[in-house]
Order: C-alpha cells, then sequence, then structure tokens
C-alpha cells in the first residue's frame, strides 16, 4: 500500500497537465474543444489554471491488467454485509435471442453485419412475458433448463420473482413443465408485439408541427432515432454557444458518432458530472431520460440553481448507437453491441457493460459469444467502451460523479458490481443514494430500491460504474429506470416524462450534494 500511495503522489506531483476548458465550441459540432478563453462567457470570470484544481484518472489507467488493478482495488474495499443477496442468476441476462439470431441454428431471421445492408425484422407475434415466483426451491433451475432449450429468455428479477420472455412456440411446454411443479406466475404481457406495434405511436399532427418550427424534432412524447437525437444535440450548440459545445469522442463499430455534449458557463471552480445512456440497445428510456436532463438544463440555464450552475455537465445520451438503431429496425429487444460475428459461431455483439477495464473478465460476464452478457475479447476491445476510457485520460475536468442510465427495474446502485463487496465509503454512496431515491418517489410516485450493484441484484464485473468508481470519481451509480416488469424494456411514450422528471429531481439532490465538497 505504501509503494502504490508514493507512485500516486509522485505521478501528481510530475505531471503536467493540458488543461482542457469546460466552455463554449463556437466552432461547427464535432470538431475539437476550442482553447480555453478563446470565447467570452457568461459569468465573465476569468479563469486562472492555477485556480483549477485537477484531479488525475491516468495513475489507474496505465494498468489496465486485472493484477493492477485489483491490488488498487483491494486497498480501498471493506467486506460487504453477509445478509443473504437477493440475487438474480448470473445466466439470467445470458438468454438466447427469440428467433436464435445469435445461435448456430439455420433459422435466424436476423442479418448480422452493417445496419447499411437490408436487415429483416423480429417478429415477437404470440411471445408472451411472465412473472415467475422464485420463492419455491428448485425454481431457478428450471428456467435454466427451459433457457437451455432455447424455449425462454430472462430478462430481469429480484429476490422474489423473474421475468421470463416466453417464445411462442414454446407457451404450451413451459406452462406444463411450471405447473408440473407448482410454481406460481402471472402472465403481464400477453402478446409481445402487439405491445411493441404499441409503445411508440407517431406523433399527432399539432406536434408534429410543432416540431418543425422549433428547428429540431426532439420532443418528450416519442422515442427517437440517432439522427434525430445527434440533431437535437447540434442544435442546441448553435444556439446556445456560450454555454453547450458538442464534441465527437469517438465512432462506433459500425461509424457512427459517439457524441457528447456539454453544458458549462465556464467558472474555473465547477466540478463536472459525466452522465450517459443507451449502453444497452433496447432500453430506450435511457436515452430518453439523458437528453430530457439535456433539454432542461439548457434551455433554463439562466433560472437554474447555483448548484446546477457551478458544474460542468457532460452528457453522452447513447454509448451503443449501432444497437440503438438496430433496436429500431432489426430486434426490438437487442441488447449488445454491433460488433460483427466472427469464428465458429457467428455469432454478433459484445456487452458494453462488461467490456470496462476494472476487475474484466470476472463474476456475471461471458466468454461464449452468443451469450447476451458477452464481454469480449478484452478489456475495452470495443470502440464504444474505449471512447469513454481515451476520453475520461485526456479530460482535465474535475470530475466527482458518474451517473449511467439503464432500465428496467427501479434500483439505484452504487459500486461495486464485480462481487459481493463495497467501497470504503459505501456508506455516504447509500445515503445520498436515499435521498435520491427519496425525491424521486415524492416528485413521480415510482419507489427505488437502493444498494451495492451485487449486493441488491447480481455480480457483473466490467461494468462503467466499477471502471469510474476506480478512477476515483466518488459518486459512481447505475440507475436502473422504471418500471418493474408491467412493460419491462417495452416501455411506453407516456412514462418518458414522468420517469424523466423524477430522475431530473434526483440529479438536483446529487448536484447539491457534489457543491457541498
Amino acid at each position: 500500500m505504501g509503494s502504490l500511495m508514493q507512485a500516486v503522489v509522485l505521478a501528481l506531483a510530475t505531471t503536467t497537465f493540458v488543461l482542457g476548458t469546460p466552455l463554449v465550441n463556437d466552432l461547427e459540432p464535432g470538431q475539437d474543444w476550442p482553447p480555453r478563453n478563446s470565447v467570452r462567457q457568461p459569468s465573465e470570470i476569468a479563469e486562472s489554471e492555477s485556480e483549477k484544481v485537477v484531479k488525475s484518472p491516468e495513475v489507474l489507467e496505465k494498468q489496465p491488467t486485472n493484477e493492477v488493478q485489483n491490488n488498487v482495488e483491494d486497498v480501498v474495499v471493506i467486506e460487504a454485509s453477509k445478509e443473504p443477496v437477493n440475487e438474480v442468476p448470473p445466466e439470467v441476462p445470458q438468454a438466447e435471442p427469440l428467433v436464435n439470431a445469435q445461435s448456430e441454428s439455420d433459422s435466424a431471421q436476423v442479418k448480422s453485419g452493417n445496419l447499411k445492408n437490408e436487415v429483416e425484422r423480429v417478429d415477437y407475434t404470440g411471445a408472451q412475458v411472465w412473472k415467475v415466483s422464485t420463492e419455491k426451491t428448485g425454481v431457478k433451475q428450471l428456467l435454466r433448463q427451459l433457457r437451455r432449450k432455447n424455449l425462454i429468455q430472462t430478462w430481469a428479477g429480484n429476490g422474489t420473482y423473474i421475468d421470463v420472455l416466453v417464445k411462442p412456440h414454446a407457451v404450451e411446454n413451459v406452462t406444463e413443465a411450471l405447473n408440473k411443479e407448482n410454481i406460481r406466475y402471472v402472465i403481464v404481457i400477453e402478446n409481445l408485439q402487439k405491445m411493441i406495434d404499441e409503445e411508440n405511436p407517431p406523433l399527432d399532427e399539432n406536434e408534429a408541427e410543432l416540431q418543425d418550427r422549433r428547428g429540431h424534432r426532439m420532443n418528450w412524447k416519442q422515442y427517437h432515432r440517432l439522427e434525430d437525437i445527434h440533431g437535437f444535440l447540434d442544435y442546441l450548440a448553435k444556439t446556445y454557444p456560450a454555454l453547450v459545445s458538442v464534441k465527437t469522442i469517438g465512432k462506433s463499430h459500425e461509424g457512427r458518432e459517439l457524441k457528447l455534449l456539454r453544458i458549462s458557463d465556464g467558472k474555473p471552480t465547477n466540478k463536472a458530472v459525466f452522465i450517459d445512456g443507451g449502453i444497452h440497445a433496447r432500453e430506450w428510456i435511457s436515452p430518453a431520460t439523458v437528453t430530457y436532463f439535456i433539454n432542461q438544463i439548457a434551455e433554463n440555464f439562466d433560472v437554474e440553481s447555483d448548484d446546477i450552475k457551478n458544474i460542468d455537465w457532460y452528457f453522452l445520451p447513447v454509448l451503443n448507437p449501432d444497437g440503438y438503431e438496430f433496436t429500431h429496425v432489426g430486434d426490438r429487444l437487442w441488447r449488445k453491441n454491433r460488433r460483427s460475428s466472427y469464428g465458429v459461431r457467428q455469432c454478433s455483439g459484445v456487452d458494453l457493460n462488461r467490456n470496462f477495464g476494472y476487475r474484466w473478465g470476472g463474476k456475471g460476464t461471458s466468454n461464449n459469444q452468443c451469450s447476451e452478457i458477452y464481454r469480449g475479447p478484452r478489456a475495452f476491445s470495443e470502440p464504444e467502451s474505449k471512447a469513454i476510457s481515451d476520453f475520461f485520460k485526456s479530460s482535465a475536468a474535475n470530475f466527482t460523479a458518474y451517473l449511467t442510465y439503464h432500465s428496467y427495474g427501479q434500483y439505484l446502485l452504487y459500486p461495486w458490481g464485480y462481487d459481493n463487496v463495497v467501497p470504503p465509503d459505501y456508506k455516504q454512496l447509500d445515503a445520498l443514494g436515499q435521498k435520491m431515491a427519496a425525491v424521486i418517489e415524492n416528485t413521480s410516485g415510482y419507489k427505488y430500491t437502493v444498494g451495492a450493484s451485487s449486493n441488491t441484484l447480481y455480480p457483473a464485473a466490467g461494468g462503467s460504474d466499477d471502471w469510474a468508481k476506480a478512477q476515483g470519481i466518488k459518486y459512481s451509480y447505475t440507475i436502473e429506470l422504471s418500471d418493474t416488469g408491467r412493460y419491462g424494456f417495452v416501455l411506453p411514450t407516456t412514462y418518458i416524462e414522468p420517469v424523466a422528471k423524477g430522475s431530473l429531481a434526483a440529479l438536483r439532490v446529487l448536484a447539491a450534494q457534489v457543491n457541498k465538497e
């Protein structure tokens, strides 16, 4: 531990940082951040580089191997509670796609590869979603057997139930299997394709006309395609050049831009918060919520609280743009990115939230390309996750919080996710999480469960929140948005604004805490 601390002190003492600006971009969206003080800011506060405190994430990032990272992490964790874990088994997210699109079967209905090629939609007609009680001994084992036979997918759950997608050809067999063992279940979605068809209805004529007048197509009455989201970010950068700037920090496997938007008044004392969405393609409520934050803060910055103004906000609404687009044109329930298939099995995609370089390859991950929690061939093997890592290496912003938005389940989770342990400051993380959960419930009525990821749900190594915490970012959370299973991943558009408003209220609580420290 002594040698590690010496190394950290030495690195901080000898490293020279190039201070980037948290300010405005008067360049075209996608170009480099402008030089510091290149544009006069609304605050009219002259910046002094000597006043800005810079925290280095690079000390921990120079050695991406598990051995070095584990040594660092073992210094700062304490053992978690010995209470029983409300665990969804690690295999729960690993289910094969409905039409076996990733398996070796010749019946696959989805063409892999670039979306520029013609794509055939996956049809979920007749598929159902059941809520299966897991209180009886042997239920999880039976579900594993049904999953291996490609009769079901498992979605999410907690210590008392698991949501199960029952494939149309398997309804009779699965019913018989559960009834035989007297296992209780409730059918929550009788026809999944019908639910998908009704999830994102077109706008009425008045709203469509308003869309054309305001200069961008975004609203929070619909789930939008990537083109609309990126157009919205560019619009804000051009409309509010003293506050908003946009940068492309990388490109996806299929060449789509990873657009990062920053909102800042340029004060040198500002701390920074990083927020991402859409790391899992099918979780549409996540980009919708993150873009809602962007709109509210950018459009109302002049009347915002000092807690909001004193933070440099960084937003990456769609971290997985290829997968997100594929859910709109190919498979609504696609989870991973769109890495091209390789090898014998011909299975596409990597779970980006198992690909980050802290404790990569551990519990809750798979080395099977056809698994929905496939971790990739190595840490940061994917351009999408690597872009995040590279950005943090090069940024001089004083990041004190990292929020990654997912769905579903209504959980507010903090590290560690890789195993049933917690960091030394977990009580502070839990206390802030409880405050955020309380304001969500007061604002929107949704009740969130707060806890350490592995202890509250199940172990999952290689997640972005664990990685962010390992970089020294104190308040690192994964937030699983609504609902708790009535609609699951296919949440109707009427829920967008209530979910986003509650989440924004929680974000204000986090901002207040960040500004206290």
